[in-house]
Parts: C-alpha cells; sequence; structure tokens
C-alpha cells in the first residue's frame, strides 16, 4: 500500500484544569447498634412485603377467582358450540358426499 495519512489537526494539548476530588464527609456520629438494627429491620420489612402472592388484597382475590370462573363457564360454553358446529358442518359434508 502507497497510501499516505495525513496528520491529524486537531489539538491534543489541553488547557490546564483542576481535578475536582470529591469531598468525603466524616460521619456526624457514629451508628450505634440501634441504628443498625433498624436498618435491618427496615430492610426486612421492605423484602416481606414484596414477597411474591401477596401482592392482591383478599376481596381481589376473591374476585379474581369469580371472573376466573366465569372465563372458565364461557371457554367451556364456547367449546360446546365450536363441537356442535363443527359436528353440523361433518353432517352437511356426508350429506353433500352422499
Amino acid at each position: 500500500m502507497n497510501t499516505t495519512l495525513t496528520r491529524d489537526a486537531r489539538h491534543t494539548t489541553h488547557p490546564s484544569h483542576e481535578v475536582e476530588m470529591p469531598t468525603v464527609h466524616a460521619p456526624a456520629r457514629p451508628l450505634s447498634l440501634v441504628d443498625r438494627a433498624a436498618l435491618h429491620l427496615g430492610m426486612a420489612l421492605i423484602r416481606w412485603g414484596r414477597r411474591p402472592g401477596r401482592e392482591l388484597a383478599r376481596h381481589e382475590r376473591l374476585a379474581n377467582s369469580f371472573e376466573l370462573g366465569l372465563l372458565h363457564r364461557e371457554r367451556e360454553a364456547l367449546r360446546v358450540q365450536l363441537e356442535h358446529e363443527r359436528v353440523v358442518s361433518q353432517t352437511h359434508a356426508l350429506v353433500r358426499v352422499r
């Protein structure tokens, strides 16, 4: 390859600037055993409140089970209707063949 690359015209030297160091503050008072226990209790309560299967109240679960029962009955009625229509269409197909 006889290709010549041109030099990058951008400046690589930047003006100096101060690097900001994050300031770390010492705690106002040391953490006591009571503070640590309160923190752990709070975290445990949060985890307990988010446990699976408990997100709905009792009346909401009852309403959902009622709705599921309605959906099941409706699905069963539609299945029976579809089966009836399939039998009728097969009967008409047999009549046309004869």
